[in-house]
């Protein structure tokens, strides 16, 4: 990957943003070199780390890794034979203590949650506990860096006799500076010189004490003498604390002796452990950034639903769906400034690199990533002083470049494509370039001003125009990324809104093209039905959450009804077995009583006996499960396959519909007419239609992409028979019947309701007066029984 293209989305940004979980130097070490994979099978295989880590935070609240220092430099010293300080054995020992503790932790992790961590157990398999050593290091050396008593007995008892020394030494010391030496001092206090213990003594008495001058103070009015009484116990001090050094540093060498032998396996936890450390800052900024692990798509579909810049406030930040490589591979943003359009291009490139470098992304569930083997961007003003190049030469050169090296596994992010020069040639340069760009086979988006590009956005196979929405009632963006509706010139509107002249205003209308006017009504009238379309999309999803809230309260009734019944199904079987039982007993006595018979000489037939018993045991009924309705249900659908291009019937709504995607979970994406949901499988049912023809993807290299639209209005009847109904019955199938045919989009259907009363017919025409996609309707049939209705 190019690094203009990090630098441009500000990855070391994200990359920062990591830092504060790191612990230790080996994850430093993994996050300053991190770059994003080009390789699938890598990217796939670092985002299940990341999950195996994030699982770890949810049921365990995450690896505790100590601070761990950079060892490397201390194995690579004992291996020439050198040893190690005080310092460094302590920095090594933590390793080897974390090393005991985190592979402890993660054996209970798998062994108490059930939790296999497939990703991560090749790295903690690699992790080799050295106990016996990491005991006698904790025991020599403590947590500072410094030699402890119980490192040997030598040591310990050396120790000892330093202190009973210093004791001695302080006890005497304490007599010139408490008794009636203290007169002579400059202060009555105990200090070292030379390693010894002083007085400091007025220099005109110098001769009460006796003893070594080891120092004297800058007036010369004050010496520090070593008073003769204690100038042996201080030697005998000193020659203990020679004692204690050498001994320290034979400890300090029988360590470093004990470690050689194990360098290698201590470097190489140290690793393993500094990778741990770096996945677990992974899962950890994860989750302060609401982030999921997006799917990989095979056939590099790009999909980021509510998608929101990491770096922003998720607070502020609109969150938006970005979707491309699925139906077109170009998209055209257009709208006004500070509209959104050129955060919306650093979404799409930072999300897809993080997903590239293991990171998990702040997007919504289902979400689906690529492989791109390099993303290029122009974006922003790059005018070089120094170069003597304008912004409108920077921009060709960069784009120069980007064109030379790009395929058909690239991502190319035009900001303001063709701008800076006359914007006649700009926008024929730029659709040039969408051209060029497309021809490789590349993925782009291009943001523009140009209302050329909206034209070429509508006509251009793969292409589609977005926009950034704006609300004219309050005059600002709300930066919602509409795609397939191209943007809207509002200056004219924003300037009347603003108290301009209306005179003005008309001239300025008067001025501008026509062809461009009815662009502008044409993009107005599709933000108005968009808008219509959200609206009932939101009325919608209320009445389905509500429906399915019903459905799961009478599921879970008719659950409980079901196993009462399955109770009282058993226990008529257990009082059904006892008769039998009992009735058994009976014809035992009297199969007996006739064999007694057959001996005593009366003819009695072998095969009657048997056959009468035969039909006694018959009586007894084994318990069985077949009577659960929830079971054979759940049975059914197992048995049923689904795959993408199925027509089936969404049971929840009962309209068909056509499977787009297989997601996760057992759940599918369906499309029904113009709308999209998700459904799981218990929730559809496979129709079967004889010689159905699969829809191919509008892009020719992406497979897997249907529509439902045609195959539905195949299968939606355009006639309603009310014939025979009740009123109230009438009129519910009837707004059933004239949802259907909207949601196939029927150009016109037929209603037969007969004369009769007339009671169902005036009902059908006050309906279809009243209903808002009904565009006309009028009487047919020879007796006027039947109504046609065309549809808006």
């Amino acid at each position: 990957m190019n690094t203009k293209i990090l630098k441009t989305l500000e990855y070391d940004a994200v990359k920062n943003k990591l830092t504060p979980f790191i612990t230790t130097a080996g994850g430093a070490l993994e996050l300053e070199k991190l770059q994003p994979t080009t390789n699938s099978d890598e990217m796939q295989t670092w985002l299940a780390e990341t999950t195996d880590a994030m699982q770890v935070i949810r049921l365990a609240g995450g690896m505790t890794i100590p601070q761990l220092a950079n060892i490397n430099p201390h194995m690579q010293r004992l291996m020439i034979d050198a040893d190690l300080n005080a310092t460094e054995l302590a920095q090594v020992g933590r390793v080897l203590y974390t090393t005991n503790q985190l592979k402890n932790f993660f054996d209970n992790f798998i062994l108490d949650k059930d939790e296999a961590l497939i990703a991560l157990k090749p790295y903690i398999e690699r992790l080799l506990t050295l106990p016996q050593v990491n005991q006698r290091l904790n025991e020599a050396i403590d947590t500072d860096g410094r030699i402890t008593d119980e490192a040997s007995p030598e040591l310990h008892r050396i120790r000892q006799q330093i202190k009973g020394t210093e004791a001695a030494i302080r006890q005497k010391m304490q007599d010139y500076t408490r008794g009636k030496s203290a007169q002579y001092l400059s202060e009555p206090i105990v200090t070292i010189r030379n390693e010894r213990y002083v007085v400091p003594v007025k220099a005109e008495y110098r001769s009460k004490f006796g003893g070594v001058i080891h120092d004297q103070s800058q007036t010369g009015q004050t010496l520090y003498i070593e008073p003769a009484d204690v100038v042996d116990m201080n030697n005998r001090l000193r020659e203990s604390q020679l004692k204690e050094r050498h001994e320290e540093a034979r400890i300090l060498q029988e360590l470093s002796a004990l470690l050689r032998p194990e360098a290698q396996i201590i470097l190489e936890n140290a690793v393993v452990l500094g990778h741990l450390d770096f996945v677990n800052a992974k899962a950890r900024y994860a989750v302060t950034i609401r982030a999921i692990a997006p799917e990989y798509s095979p056939n590099n579909v790009v999909r980021l639903l509510q998608a929101r810049h990491p770096l922003l406030d998720p607070q502020l930040v609109v969150p938006n769906d970005i979707v491309i490589g699925e139906e077109y591979s170009a998209i055209i943003i257009t709208g006004p400034n500070t509209g959104g359009k050129t955060i919306t291009l650093k979404t799409l490139g930072l999300l897809q690199i993080m997903a590239q470098s293991g990171l998990f992304i702040p997007v919504a569930e289902y979400s689906t990533v690529g492989i791109f083997e390099e993303i290029f961007a122009d974006i922003g003003d790059e005018q070089s002083i120094q170069q003597s190049l304008s912004t409108f030469s920077s921009h060709m050169v960069n784009i120069v470049s980007i064109l030379e090296h790009l395929n058909d596994r690239s991502l190319v992010l035009f900001d303001e494509l063709g701008a800076g020069t006359d914007p006649q040639e700009g926008a024929a340069l730029a659709m040039s370039i969408l051209d060029a760009v497309g021809a490789a086979g590349a993925y782009t988006i291009a943001t523009t001003h140009y209302p050329e590009l909206k034209v070429y956005g509508y006509n251009r196979v793969d292409t589609i125009n977005a926009s950034m929405h704006f609300d004219l009632e309050t005059l600002r963006p709300t930066y919602q990324l509409l795609i397939g509706v191209p943007g809207q010139s509002n200056a004219l509107e924003i300037s009347k809104r603003l108290g301009l002249n209306p005179e003005i205003i008309q001239e300025a209308r008067e001025l501008v093209k026509k062809d461009s006017q009815e662009l502008n009504a044409m993009i107005q009238d599709l933000v108005l039905r968009r808008d219509e379309v959200m609206t009932q999309q939101k009325l919608l999803d209320t009445q389905i959450n509500d429906n399915r809230q019903l459905k799961l309260n009478y599921e879970t009734k008719l659950e409980k009804l079901d196993q009462e019944r399955a109770k009282l199904i058993e226990k008529a079987k257990q009082d059904a077995n006892q008769m039998v039982s009992q009735s058994r007993q009976t014809a035992d006595k009297i199969i007996k009583d006739l064999r007694q018979r057959q001996l005593a000489g009366d003819v009695v037939k072998e095969n009657e006996l048997i056959t009468a018993k035969s039909a006694l045991n018959a009586l007894k009924q084994a318990p069985s499960a077949d009577n659960n309705r929830i079971l054979r249900r759940a049975k059914a659908a197992k048995s049923v396959k689904f795959e993408v291009g199925d027509t089936v019937l969404v049971r929840e709504y009962g309209q068909q519909g056509t499977i787009v995607r297989a997601l996760k979970d057992g759940k599918f994406e369906v499309q029904m007419g113009i709308l999209k949901m998700i459904v799981a499988a218990p929730e559809i049912e496979k129709q079967n239609i004889q010689n159905q023809p699969k829809q191919a993807s509008r892009h020719p290299k992406h497979t897997g992409v249907t529509t439902a639209r045609a195959n539905n209005r195949a299968q939606a009847s355009a006639t309603l028979d009310l014939r025979g109904e009740r009123y109230e019955p009438a009129m519910a199938k009837l707004d059933r019947f004239i949802d259907s045919a909207l949601l196939n989009n029927l150009p016109s259907v037929e209603i037969i309701h007969g004369k009769g009363t007339g009671a169902i017919r005036e009902g059908v025409l006050s309906y279809l007066r009243s209903h808002r996609s009904v565009a006309n309707y009028q009487f047919t049939g020879p007796d006027q029984g039947a109504t046609y209705a065309e549809l808006k």
